[in-house]
């Protein structure tokens, strides 16, 4: 089971007019499959260069991990030479700050991941929790939600 192209295209609609509301910097989003493929991908007017990879990198990592973002944060201040060798392992495609969010049905079931880059990470995180509200599917931020 992965997120569809539907829920994709929502989650990331929700997810920019969600940062407009808040009147953030330009988001990037990024929404991937279980596979950790890239199913729906928006870049917002004068976002950055790097905003793409970074939003990837957030929505990989908690896919690789199986769980949010935050969570990996967390543990990169607790445990940095954990995260830079799980950095290393992943070829550079972990990014460990929030704003990286699993995306859950109603089972629990992992469907896919959200990241978003742009504005700080926590208003980056409140937009894709906004985007995967939208679409009807559950959030998972942290270790468990």
């Amino acid at each position: 089971m992965s997120v569809t192209l539907a829920q994709a295209s929502t989650i990331v609609d929700a997810a920019l007019r969600k940062g407009r509301e808040m009147s953030l910097a330009p988001l990037t989003v990024a929404v991937l499959d279980a596979g950790g493929h890239l199913v729906a991908f928006k870049r917002e007017d004068r976002s950055g260069l790097l905003r793409y990879d970074i939003a990837y990198g957030k929505a990989w990592g908690a896919l690789g991990m199986g769980f949010g973002s935050r969570e990996l944060a967390e543990r990169s201040a607790r445990m940095p030479a954990f995260v830079t060798a799980l950095t290393t392992i992943a070829q550079g495609r972990l990014v460990p700050v929030p704003g990286g969010v699993l995306v859950r049905n109603e089972r629990g079931d992992v469907l896919g991941a959200v990241g978003i880059s742009g504005d700080t990470s926590d208003q980056d995180e409140a937009c894709a929790l906004a985007g995967i509200e939208a679409a009807g599917l559950k959030a998972q931020v942290g270790a468990a939600s």
